[in-house]
Parts: structure tokens; sequence; C-alpha cells
């Protein structure tokens, strides 16, 4: 018997990615955030068809609110038009934005491994980013998204 075979993406959310200050966002990326662009996209783009044969295997696993790192999964059958799709999303809650593919995977260990370390960088610039107001509740937060990340298997 073959299991199912599926491919992670890990993706970069940038928001509003033409505004000129660093600071708070407007919209927090949440799964479902995240989930219904993409629907929403897939239907715009391929139809009924596309979006439902897209959805047998669809699944938004992991979202740093902070980072704007997410990792979805999708069928290996599908997963070009699903990421084609994630390209044509241009808002989140009335919010411009950018996805950027980091790492394409067949395995969620080699999903993880890429999200691990490219989540740590990210934590590192948004330390330096904000300066003297990094409390330790953020800390706690980033650690408690970095145990997500780790126990993400199915």
């Amino acid at each position: 018997m073959v299991g199912f075979k599926n491919r992670y993406m890990v993706m970069e959310v940038f928001l509003n990615p033409n505004r000129d200050k660093v600071g708070d966002d407007s919209v927090i990326i949440t799964q479902f955030n995240v989930s219904k662009a993409v629907k929403e996209s897939l239907l715009e783009n391929f139809g009924e068809c596309g979006l439902a044969s897209s959805l047998g295997s669809f699944q938004v696993k992991y979202v740093n609110s902070i980072t704007n790192v997410c990792i979805i999964r999708v069928s290996r059958e599908e997963y070009q038009k699903v990421w084609s799709a994630i390209t044509m999303v241009t808002n989140i809650a009335n919010c411009p934005v950018v996805f950027n593919l980091l790492d394409l995977s067949g395995s969620i260990r080699a999903c993880k491994n890429a999200a691990l370390k490219c989540e740590e960088s990210k934590f590192e610039q948004y330390k330096l980013m904000v300066g003297d107001r990094f409390s330790s509740a953020d800390s706690d937060r980033m650690n408690s998204y970095l145990d997500r990340i780790k126990v993400l298997e199915h």
C-alpha cells in the first residue's frame, strides 16, 4: 500500500510591501486568513473544478504571526496549481500582501527543519527591529511558535 503523497511549502508573507514605516501592521496573519485567501484565489483563477481538486489535501499547517512564516500542505498532483494561486493572492483582509516561497519539500520533517532555520533568523531580525520594545512576552510567544513547529507531524 502506498501512502498519500503531499508537498509542503514554507511561505513567507510580506504584509503591505509598499509601506514606508516599520511597526504594527493592521492585520494579523492567521491560519484562517491564509487559507481563505488561497481558496478564493483558487476559485477565481481555476474555477470550481480547480478548487475542488485542490482541496483534498490542502491545509495551512502552521502560521507565525510574529515572523509571518507559514507552512502549507497540498497534494503532490496539485501543488503547482496551489503555488500559482498563492502567487496571485494580492491581499488578506484588505491588506496588500506578497507571498515568497522559502522551501518546497515532500516530507514534513524536511519542511520542519527549513522552517525552524528560517524562523530563528527572522526572529533575530525582529528583535533588532523592535529594539528596546522587545519584552519577555514576545520571547515566550516565539518559543510557543517554535514548539508548535517541532510537534508538527500530521
